[in-house]
This record gives C-alpha cells, sequence and structure tokens, in this order.
C-alpha cells in the first residue's frame, strides 16, 4: 500500500500544486509508490489550473503542473491521507483548526529540509521569485522522501 499525502498551501496554484509535481516525479525517480495531491485552505482558486509562471518555472526544470486542478481541502482529507504538509505556519495554523481528532498528522514542508534555513516554503504568487520556491521545495521533497 502506498503512502498517501496531500501538499496543502493558501490557493493550490504556486507552492503545493509545485510540491505535489516535484515529490511525484522525485518519487517516481527512486521507485517509491505514492499517492499524492495537493489543496488549498482558501476557495479562490477552485478549478484553476497553476499559475501560469510557476508552471513555466517548473516545466523549465521537468516538472509538468498542466494537468493539476486547485481544490479547496475538505475534512473528508484528513481521513483519506496519512499525512498532511503545509507550506507555512499560517496554513499549518487553518489545518490545525480543521483536524478532526485521529486525522492525518500535519507537518511543515520545511521540517524536511532544515538546511534551507526557512520554517516556511515562500509564496511566489507574491515574491515572484518563482526559482526560488522550487530550490526550497525541491530541498524539501528529497528530505520528505529519505525519510519515508
Amino acid at each position: 500500500m502506498s503512502k498517501r499525502i496531500l501538499f496543502v498551501c493558501l490557493g493550490n496554484i504556486c507552492r503545493s500544486p509545485s510540491a505535489e509535481g516535484v515529490v511525484r516525479d522525485m518519487a517516481a525517480k527512486r521507485g517509491i509508490e505514492l499517492t499524492l495531491d495537493s489543496a488549498a485552505t482558501g476557495a479562490w482558486h477552485v478549478g484553476d489550473a497553476p499559475y501560469g509562471p510557476m508552471q513555466q518555472a517548473a516545466k523549465a526544470r521537468g516538472y509538468d503542473l498542466s494537468g493539476q486542478r486547485a481544490r479547496q481541502v475538505s475534512p473528508a482529507d484528513f481521513g483519506r491521507f496519512d499525512l498532511i504538509v503545509a507550506m507555512d505556519g499560517s496554513n499549518l495554523k487553518d489545518l490545525q483548526a480543521l483536524r478532526p481528532e485521529g486525522g492525518a498528522p500535519l507537518t511543515l514542508f520545511t521540517d524536511y529540509a532544515p538546511e534551507t534555513g526557512t520554517r516556511e516554503v515562500p509564496d511566489p504568487y507574491y515574491t515572484r521569485d518563482f526559482d526560488g520556491t522550487l530550490d526550497v521545495i525541491e530541498a524539501c521533497a528529497k528530505g520528505l522522501l529519505d525519510q519515508l
């Protein structure tokens, strides 16, 4: 049975779909079977594809995000996934408020890459640093897979 992991950010158009895409690619290259998805704490972009500039930066590194569509995290997710990974402290706090007793454990993505020196995956929708965000995501993805 494969481990089921959900990545969560604010809008599910930059960080969490990138985390899903990067982990999916790296896991496949390592022969690790995972069930992955991503979601948002907010509903602003439900149904939208990942943000164009984020898709372009990811594609330049060999990650295809084009098939993903934004969705909002649901209460059922806490029973469907083995682990829910937040991109920043605000997302983690929102998830903690939604998490039922006995629901999937929650963690910050950056917990898997303390060497990045950051506690949050920066949001490129605001920073405009898509490559910098992907650098952090790749480091976190490697650390997560190393721990599985």
